[in-house]
């Protein structure tokens, strides 16, 4: 750390609080912009799709990539302001936010041919869920993994190069921090996809279960998923699909770690395999 800090010349450097995996220090750079190192931890890796996105989105819609030291696998990147989710906004204003920042992430040019694709994704979700919920002993119901089955079949056949975009991957409010300049918000942590926007706002879907649980679920997903594309003019079908994926999958994967609200996310999916 010692070493980069001198190599970029980062000056009053801080550790950052609140990170899952990367080490990230805070300061300021000799022209007085603020910056973060972001090092990786040991089984994880910068050097390859959250690399590729921040180069070929040039600073749009995510924090500006300044520099690259490969040897200890860290990056030099722009320093943003307070997380989306720290705010005190309401679920609602948070939506709203988090498609106005996704519009111009989408407009970044098309990243390189390494990024795994909607079609891929689409697969590796399905095996996910198949694979996890057996592993769990099947604590979903037939009908759930049935019509998971079916979105991830067609969300994979779905997938047109042609309409595909740079999407974040898991965009939801806490990757988003408040840009240095105007009120708008960018992303960090990019997983890095190449694949159709519906995506992206699947992941937000799956986002407040609790929220859609204090009335009919099935109906304000409905309505959720009907904000969404009218926010954005993405179709809303494929959201809607996409967020039932996330939603089931995400919910597999918070039973297995037992962490956040994975019951609230079954609940979600029963309901909505209901439609």
């Amino acid at each position: 750390m010692a070493r980069l800090v001198a190599k970029w010349g980062l000056g009053a450097a801080e550790i950052l609080d609140g990170g899952s995996e990367a080490l990230a220090v805070a300061g300021e750079l000799p022209d007085g912009c603020g910056a973060v190192i972001k090092i990786a931890p040991p089984w994880a890796d910068l050097m390859g799709a959250e690399r590729r996105v921040l180069e070929a989105a040039g600073g749009r819609g995510f924090a500006e990539l300044y520099a690259v030291d490969e040897e200890a696998s860290a990056l030099l990147l722009e320093r943003l302001g307070m997380r989306l989710d720290l705010l005190g906004w309401t679920p609602q204003a948070q939506m709203n936010a988090l498609c106005a920042a996704l519009m111009e992430v989408w407009r970044a040019p098309a990243p390189p041919s390494e990024l795994e694709d909607g079609a891929a994704k689409a697969r590796r979700l399905g095996g996910f869920i198949e694979e996890t919920a057996q592993t769990l002993g099947h604590p979903l119901s037939e009908p759930v993994l049935a019509r998971a089955r079916l979105y991830a079949a067609d969300r994979a056949a779905a997938h047109d190069p042609g309409r595909a975009v740079l999407a974040h991957g898991d965009a939801h409010a806490a990757n988003a921090l408040q840009a240095r300049e105007g009120d708008g918000f960018k992303f960090i942590d990019p997983d890095g996809l190449f694949i159709e926007p519906a995506y992206d706002l699947g992941v937000i879907m799956r986002e407040w279960p609790d929220i859609l649980l204090r009335g009919d679920p099935l109906a304000a997903g409905r309505a959720r998923c009907a904000r969404l594309a009218a926010r954005t003019g993405v179709d809303a079908e494929a959201i809607w699909r996409w967020g039932y994926l996330e939603t089931v999958s995400t919910g597999l994967l918070c039973c297995k770690l037992d962490v956040f609200d994975w019951r609230e996310m079954f609940q979600v999916a029963e309901a909505w395999a209901a439609d």
